[in-house]
């Protein structure tokens, strides 16, 4: 998901979300929202599909004020259903919250048996994310950061978060800063962003990222940072976000995306070299490492797939049938470009085994000679929980079949992974320290495997 937090005085923040949530758009194509105040009233408009879609100058009419957050969302906890489109309003102990997130909360079952017990909160959607708003608009303290700080210490796996009152715009990010969220100074305001490339089109100036751990608040007397006392010094953002989520152009922990990229397709040709005439990239998450492949090996490098620019992230669709659907639209091949050559083609990972059979379909149709495949990403052998959606074993083929099984499957002439310990090596950033449990099985937090089917049901 992407999510999006504004303070804008003398501008209508609901439209500086808008353009935030355009530029993250990459991050989730099922549904969007904003929620907007003014210091009085909160007000908040969401629906399915994209952001363009969803938004029509009438929208903005009741999203007047200087406050804004925003959300564009990839489900993962909870179905793909106007119910569980961000952000969510709730009513608690606090007063009125409006709330967005990106992430996943393992034990938001757990959590929800309790708040329904102690508070008799009632719940609207089927998301971790509301659990998580009514657990902060019902925690104890006398400020917004005690009440977020506690519920830090309550959740459990990962979340990045923005939260919005009639008056105050509060953003935070957890403490092994699994997903990323940054800051950036627009005018006399403040945005609040999952990735840099929002701020860049915002013309705003990225100032950081939110460390894990750390809670914002944004309100009329400008911005304040708080951080737990017993915030340690461990730290696991998810590896996967440098390999195919973020933007290229956005910077992550110091480091840009598209050198991090680069990085990973040149360790990926030190690792797994072979005798080619032209590398090529399937577009556009794997362009930057088929430069970096090609530039260290020597092999010279151009476009022999043209991306159909209107089909979205095939990855994160919410069903496998609209994922097959989108692969035959996404790509058309330059023939006379691969006509007789042996290809490189590098890939950024194999998830579900969707995309690359068609890939080397559609390149033998058009004349390729030989087809080896170089991916910038190990096996991805275990489900993820902490907000990519790979809630099913059964899905990852890398957890099924062998490489060479996958080779065969794929009709390549070779396959080659990227290892774990070569992707770590170019991507440690400024800060190091990140989750590859979808590679190893190695959870950030304390995992149990019941936990794969967690569906939050809807109260009637």
């Amino acid at each position: 998901c992407g999510v999006v937090g504004v303070y804008s005085p003398g501008t209508e923040a609901s439209r500086v979300a808008f353009f935030g949530l355009f530029a993250l758009q990459h991050r989730g194509q099922e549904s969007a929202g904003i929620a907007a105040a003014d210091g009085h009233q909160l007000n908040v408009h969401t629906d399915m599909g994209l952001v363009t879609q969803i938004f029509r100058e009438r929208d903005f009419l009741p999203l007047s004020g200087e406050f804004a957050i925003g959300h564009t969302r990839y489900s993962t906890t909870g179905t793909s259903q106007l119910c569980n489109a961000q952000p969510l309003v709730v009513e608690g102990l606090a007063g009125k919250l409006a709330l967005a997130h990106n992430g996943n909360i393992i034990n938001a079952s757990q959590l929800k048996v309790q708040l329904k017990e102690q508070w008799g909160c009632r719940f609207n959607s089927t998301t971790d994310s509301e659990v998580i708003a009514h657990q902060l608009v019902n925690a104890p303290g006398n400020s917004w950061e005690e009440r977020m700080f506690h519920c830090m210490r309550t959740l459990e796996g990962a979340f990045s978060l923005v939260a919005m009152t009639e008056d105050t715009v509060l953003a935070a990010r957890d403490p092994l800063g699994i997903r990323p969220l940054c800051i950036g100074k627009m005018g006399e305001g403040w945005i609040i962003a999952s990735e840099s490339c929002a701020l860049d089109h915002l013309g705003a100036k990225y100032l950081r990222d939110v460390s894990p751990g750390e809670v914002i608040v944004l309100d009329r007397d400008g911005m304040r940072s708080a951080v737990r006392k017993e915030s340690t010094k461990s730290r696991a953002m998810c590896i996967f976000e440098h390999i195919y989520f973020a933007r290229p152009d956005s910077v992550l922990d110091g480091t840009l995306v598209y050198s991090a990229r680069q990085e990973m397709g040149a360790q990926l040709a030190r690792e797994h070299p072979v005798d080619a005439d032209l590398v090529i990239g399937i577009p556009d998450s794997s362009t930057a490492a088929a430069v970096g492949y090609a530039r260290e090996s020597g092999i010279p490098y151009s476009d022999g797939l043209i991306k159909n620019r209107y089909v979205g992230r095939t990855f994160i669709e919410p069903e496998q049938r609209l994922r097959d659907l989108g692969v035959r639209q996404k790509f058309n091949p330059l023939t006379e470009v691969i006509k007789g050559q042996r290809l490189v083609v590098v890939d950024d990972s194999i998830v579900r085994g969707t995309t690359t059979p068609h890939v080397i379909r559609v390149l033998r149709r058009a004349g390729a000679k030989e087809i080896h495949i170089r991916v910038c990403a190990p096996p991805i052998k275990f489900p993820c929980y902490m907000g990519v959606d790979m809630a099913d074993q059964s899905e990852l083929i890398a957890a099924n079949k062998t490489v060479e099984e996958i080779r065969a499957m794929a009709n390549a002439d070779s396959l080659g992974f990227l290892s774990i310990e070569g992707l770590l090596r170019v991507s440690k950033g400024e800060q190091g320290g990140f989750c590859d449990a979808c590679f190893t099985g190695n959870y950030p937090v304390p995992v149990q495997l019941q936990l794969g089917k967690l569906v939050l049901e809807s109260e009637t």
